[in-house]
């Protein structure tokens, strides 16, 4: 039987080495012990970050303050938003600021098979780490081990003072169920408001959708209504799908032009508001899915529900912004949408979750890329 480790015990370790800051932005083989931290941290000590490069920047500003590192939690995807704070303000040939990094590594070599938007960064993510410099660990999962490696992280972190890594693999923590959790009662879930969109949409629109449960769940919808083809569905590069969408409505006019997004992934790049709003595109539609949560990873809460969304994107320039919170508006929102001169928005607020057996596209990110190019050059 495998060994895990107990949650409790790792963040005990990591408190006895006056590690009592942490942010960073949640991941599924992070979920249990980023559960864990949020029940027993008082919300001043744990700041779920809207990006990994704002977390490393929150944990410099702690330590400049405390004396002490924080830690920072990321996806090994995130390493991408990181990189420049590392290098350019915690790196020791800078401000020399010693944090601890906790990196849940996808697309592991030689581990569980993963996602597509993963593999490489599974391969690249040692080699990453030795090309910034930054010592690190692969955490173990047996108990008196992996304090051990707290331990020598610390001890590195005090005499060189620079950020240190912990690589986390898949199933390394015990099970833990967040008990802080934020319920709401709106009238649907995520792919409610995806199955009502799918329907209403016409062929002659173009969307994409943002990386995680979102695609998933449109793909779904697609595949039951024989509808392939008709949508990027983005994996990875959470936050930029809506850039994405600028990019095809800057080009294709003739064309309305969704962005499926979620709360984590608008907040995560929140700039990109700015740029959309500037531009004045007539045909870009946003439509912003919010359930106040990381659905995809475990369900930490996001600032969703503490944040105007109408009023962001409104102050970024787009001419339309509206919210729905039950079925019968947003079907009366989609078509005053559609209606709208863009840039314009919708954010639907629907109830976090997902049903179990929900499945993942059977087309390769490839197969996708090529099916969506041949159907805009249709469109023409």
């Amino acid at each position: 039987m495998q060994q895990m480790l107990a949650c409790n015990d790792f963040y005990n370790a990591l408190t006895k080495h006056n590690i009592t800051f942490f942010t960073g932005v949640p991941d599924s083989l992070l979920k249990d012990i980023c559960a864990y931290i949020t029940d027993h941290t008082s919300p001043d000590r744990h700041i779920i970050a809207a990006n990994e490069g704002n977390a490393v920047a929150l944990a410099v500003g702690s330590y400049l303050s405390m004396g002490y590192p924080g830690l920072v939690y990321m996806q090994n995807s995130g390493l991408g938003n990181a990189v420049n704070p590392l290098t350019s303000l915690a790196d020791p040939d800078v401000y020399s600021v010693p944090l601890l990094m906790m990196i849940g590594w996808r697309g592991e070599p030689g581990g569980v098979k993963d996602e597509p938007q993963h593999v490489k960064q599974g391969k690249i993510t040692l080699q990453l780490l030795e090309t910034l410099g930054i010592p690190y660990s692969i955490l173990p999962d047996e108990p008196v081990l992996a304090l051990l490696v707290v331990q020598e992280a610390a001890r590195v972190m005090e005499q060189l003072l620079c950020p240190y890594a912990l690589v986390v693999r898949a199933d390394t923590f015990q099970s833990y169920k967040l008990q802080k959790q934020v319920v709401t009662a709106y009238e649907m879930v995520r792919e409610d408001a995806i199955k009502i969109f799918a329907e209403w949409n016409l062929n002659t629109d173009v969307i994409v959708s943002t990386t995680g449960k979102t695609s998933r769940e449109l793909f779904e919808q697609r595949k039951q209504s024989g509808r392939m083809g008709q949508d990027f569905l983005t994996v990875g590069s959470m936050g930029h799908a809506s850039q994405i969408a600028l990019g095809i409505a800057l080009a294709r006019s003739e064309q309305q032009v969704f962005c499926l997004d979620g709360d984590g992934a608008f907040i995560m790049h929140m700039g990109a508001l700015a740029i959309i709003g500037t531009q004045h595109v007539p045909n870009f539609k946003h439509i912003v899915i919010n359930n106040g949560a990381h659905d995809s990873v475990g369900g930490q809460p996001t600032a969703g529900f503490e944040i105007d969304v109408p009023a962001v994107a409104r102050a970024c320039g787009y001419r339309y912004a509206a919210r729905a919170e039950t079925c019968e508006e947003l079907v009366a929102e989609l078509e005053r949408l559609r209606a709208s001169q863009g840039p314009a928005l919708l954010e639907v607020r629907v109830n976090k979750g997902a049903r179990p057996n929900l499945g993942r596209p059977t087309t390769s990110a490839i197969q996708n890329k090529e099916s969506f190019m041949a159907l805009l050059q249709e469109m023409r």
